[in-house]
């Protein structure tokens, strides 16, 4: 039996994987900030501020995607690569949420608040790394379907949130400061360990769709695997043997992916074996013969076999000039473009408004009389419904663009109206409306993570994707601080009782989330302009990419 190459697209795709399952401490800040608002003595309004630097270090890329720009350059790739990006988060990571922990334990003096928003910062900023590592190597490596594997990507990082507090709620149950501490060391250690395998690699292989298809099968049976924990933990109290049981479960089920690169070795190595002893039998009859069958034997996407004419060699060649003669923008001439900023309005109303909901998930629930497990059960949901949104927006995004060439940008226009929907839904109060809520908005939040970075490697170009997408994600920490701090933490603050600074009933968060709901709204009528703006275009340009990589 072949021993498995770690060097392929298919072992760097389970490394960033596994990556990302351990990268989404972001979402789970609902867990440790009630420590943090005790030991450090916070208000409302100051603790919202402490997120928003959470949000700043988690969306502002640009550095990362400038460190991958430069580490994976034609000159550079040899001695660096991915790798390089991974280690700055690493880094990043451990020094952030170790200072966090050792001020929450009293280790080190208590902080000044700008302090504690710099340990937030840096200990956020860390995702960013990692997120444009695996996410850009991903596009890199299956160009064809970069809707599906930026689904993936982004997919794995919104579960990641559910799995951290899997490990919580086994290892560390009701204790946040140990959870902290766990963050500055568990995803640091998995990203040094795994680094290494994460590579481009710039093969196109006929069986990626199938693959892909396998990795997406695996995420779903997570992603349900997670949500019936979730709710039977619910239900039931769970003894400790039967949660160490769930958990390894789990940790086998993470394993799974392995088999699919096991399994692409092995067709690899036999499509090569078969090739091999096909043309020796050939070239001993007639050489020339080799060269006609192949030609002869040349499929399109949906598996007829055709000979080539000189009018289909004439079109390749016209696609392929037309092709080369496309700019890759940089950054800098992005800026200098509408869609950029119709992306960034549309991506502070959207992802800004939802992260001030699960942000505030906590305190939503406390003031509509839900037990401090409930919430902790919603912020669990939410990873589950972040990851359909990512996995699905992606998925779906990239079916019908292949199959009926619908602009991806509509399916922008479409998530953002249901979150408004959302919005309007938890501002109801009614029974059960967080719980509805949280669904629509979490799903159409986390497909805004799958959509925007795709749309932005058709509209500008892969080269430099990393960097335009990444200072593209600045809008969700801006809107995220004008609907948490000023909006949210201000209208609660106002509401709250002058001793407890706590709010009871529906007043506390239902003019906010009116307010979020009709932002949202603003977003979708302005993806509505770029779909319009950019229809044409994917008629003509992504189409043709899309057919021209197929004939090649």
């Amino acid at each position: 039996m072949d021993v498995l190459k770690v060097d392929t697209k298919w072992v760097s795709t389970i490394a960033s994987i596994w990556i990302q399952c351990t990268s989404g401490s972001l979402y789970t800040f609902s867990i440790y900030s009630s420590i943090l608002k005790s030991t450090q003595a916070y208000d409302q309004s100051t603790l919202d501020t402490v997120s928003v630097f959470k949000d700043i270090g988690a969306n502002a890329g640009i550095l990362s995607g400038l460190l991958y720009s430069s580490a994976t350059t034609a000159n550079h790739r040899r001695r660096t690569g991915p790798w390089l990006v991974h280690l700055a988060g690493a880094v990043q990571c451990f020094l952030g949420y170790f200072l966090m922990w050792a001020s929450a334990v009293g280790l080190i003096p208590r902080p000044p608040m700008a302090a504690m928003c710099l340990f937030m910062l840096v200990a956020a900023h860390a995702q960013s790394f990692f997120n444009t590592a695996n996410v850009v190597t991903g596009v890199r490596n299956f160009p064809n379907y970069s809707g599906t594997i930026v689904g993936i990507m982004k997919g794995f990082l919104g579960l990641s949130g559910a799995i951290l507090i899997q490990v919580y709620e086994t290892i560390f149950t009701n204790k946040p400061t140990s959870y902290l501490l766990m963050l500055a060391l568990l995803p640091t250690i998995n990203t040094l360990l795994l680094m290494w395998f994460v590579r481009i690699n710039n093969t196109n292989e006929g069986d990626e769709k199938k693959h892909l298809d396998s990795f997406s099968l695996i995420a779903l049976v997570i992603a349900a695997y997670l949500m019936a924990i979730i709710i039977l933990e619910h239900i039931f109290s769970f003894q400790f043997a039967i949660r160490v049981i769930a958990f390894v479960l789990l940790m086998l089920l993470l394993a799974s992916p392995l088999c699919i690169a096991i399994r692409a070795h092995q067709r690899d190595s036999d499509r090569i074996s078969q090739t091999l002893i096909i043309e020796g039998d050939q070239l001993t009859d007639d050489p020339n013969q080799l060269v006609a069958e192949k030609i002869y034997a040349r499929q399109d996407s949906a598996g007829y076999r055709h000979l080539p004419s000189s009018t289909d060699q004439e079109i390749y060649n016209n696609d392929r000039r037309t092709l080369q003669e496309e700019q890759n923008l940089n950054l800098l001439q992005a800026m200098r473009t509408v869609d950029f900023w119709i992306l960034f309005l549309a991506m502070a109303c959207g992802m800004g408004s939802g992260l001030a909901a699960v942000n505030n998930i906590s305190q939503i629930g406390g003031s509509l009389g839900y037990t401090s497990f409930e919430t902790s059960t919603l912020v669990s949901l939410w990873s589950i419904w972040n990851f359909l949104g990512r996995f699905g927006a992606g998925y779906v995004s990239d079916y019908f663009l292949h199959s009926r060439g619908c602009p991806r940008p509509l399916f922008m226009v479409i998530t953002l109206a249901i979150m408004s929907i959302g919005h309007l839904v938890i501002a109801s109060g009614l029974p059960g409306a967080l719980y509805a809520g949280s669904v629509l908005v979490g799903v159409c939040y986390g497909s805004q993570w799958s959509l925007m970075p795709t749309i932005t490697s058709e509209i500008f170009g892969v080269v430099h994707m990393g960097t335009i997408f990444n200072t593209i994600t600045i809008a969700s920490p801006v809107g995220s601080y004008i609907f948490s701090v000023r909006v949210v933490g201000y209208i609660y603050d106002k509401e709250a009782s002058a001793a407890g600074k706590t709010c009871t009933g529906t007043q506390c968060f239902m003019l906010s989330f009116l307010i979020m709901a009709s932002a949202t709204l603003l977003g979708s009528l302005a993806a509505l302009g770029l779909y319009f703006r950019t229809k044409s275009f994917y008629n003509q340009v992504i189409l043709r990419r899309l057919m021209h990589s197929l004939r090649g």
